[in-house]
């Protein structure tokens, strides 16, 4: 599934979208380069989960706790140099939770990524566009066809 924004507030509508239709133990990784929306699509996500904290990007702490419709886990992997380093941290016990969980910049774990998961690939196309490629692994995620819609 594809959709292309053109605003950083169409960014964070997709996201809230998606994080309406979000489930207990759902994983969501997004990959992108720097400056690509990551952190705008999840605090869509976030809205989405019903919650109004400020989201920012944990990337000097590895993840972020937040409490909305579902506990949320905001991860982000940029500075990981080993993935041992975020096992360590209890990463199965955060993302087999009944939470849902976002990880920024998966691609840098990819090993440690469970096979049912959800692919975000966003893909800076000019200085406001914005490709965002969904996909989804495992039957669990079917119901994202409708309600991406």
């Amino acid at each position: 599934m594809n959709f292309v924004t053109n605003t950083v507030d169409e960014t964070i509508d997709i996201g809230i979208k998606l994080g309406k239709a979000l489930r207990p133990g759902d994983l969501v990784c997004l990959d992108g380069d720097l400056g690509s929306g990551k952190t705008h699509l999840t605090k869509g996500i976030a809205l989405g989960l019903g919650i109004r904290d400020h989201i920012t990007s944990p990337t000097f702490n590895i993840v972020n706790e937040y409490d909305g419709r579902l506990k949320f886990y905001h991860f982000d992997v940029y500075r990981v140099n080993d993935p041992d380093e975020i096992a360590a941290i209890g990463f199965d016990e955060y993302i087999f939770s009944d939470a849902a969980s976002v990880i920024e910049w998966a691609d840098y774990i990819r090993d440690l990524i469970p096979e049912e998961h959800i692919q975000i690939q966003i893909t800076k196309e000019s200085e406001t566009r914005r490709n965002i490629s969904i996909q989804w692994f495992g039957k669990r995620y079917d119901y994202l066809k409708e309600a991406l819609k």
